[in-house]
């Protein structure tokens, strides 16, 4: 089964229930889901780059790069900014960073470390905080604290099921 694109993915946000707690718990185990996924994976597997795409671990350092922007814009949210600040989608500092030099256990650690930061943040949020919002510069939608985080959880999965899909390629 094809995954869709990130870029082409529509997401439509507005329950007005509180699921915060299920996303930050969905958050604080994407660092085990990754660790399980990669377990059995050696340091020079996990460099293979298929058809220009990114590796294994640049998929991981990928997720830790995008972590600054995460919080950043929970940053523009809390501080009531009518826009959230716009990402890099060329993603250049993923591809001059140079995680196929790292180990995984490095990657994995590091990438541990930075979300357990987030999740620390997210934890002190008050509940009407979690309903602010800001408009997504791409998707030119409103997200609130809770959409942007749901919205990385998603990007999160997104990037275990590439990481999945080169597993198994490369097993082949």
């Amino acid at each position: 089964m094809q995954q869709a694109k990130w870029f082409d993915r529509k997401f439509e946000f507005g329950s007005t229930q509180n699921i915060f707690p299920s996303i930050i718990e969905r958050l604080r185990g994407t660092p085990a889901r990754l660790e399980e996924k990669i377990r059995t994976v050696s340091d020079e597997f996990a460099c293979v780059k298929l058809n220009g795409a990114w590796s294994i671990k640049e998929n991981i350092g990928h997720l830790i790069d995008l972590e600054p922007l995460w919080v950043g814009r929970l940053e523009d949210i809390l501080s009531k900014k009518t826009e959230l600040r716009v990402a890099d989608l060329t993603n250049q500092k993923t591809d001059q960073a140079n995680h196929n030099s790292k180990t995984l256990k490095d990657l994995t650690q590091d990438f541990r470390s930075i979300r357990s930061s987030t999740i620390e943040k997210l934890k002190k949020l008050k509940e009407e905080e979690i309903f602010l919002s800001a408009l997504h510069p791409r998707l030119k939608t409103p997200m609130r604290t809770m959409d942007h985080f749901l919205f990385v959880a998603e990007h999160d999965d997104h990037h275990l099921v590439t990481i999945n899909e080169l597993i198994q390629t490369l097993n082949r």
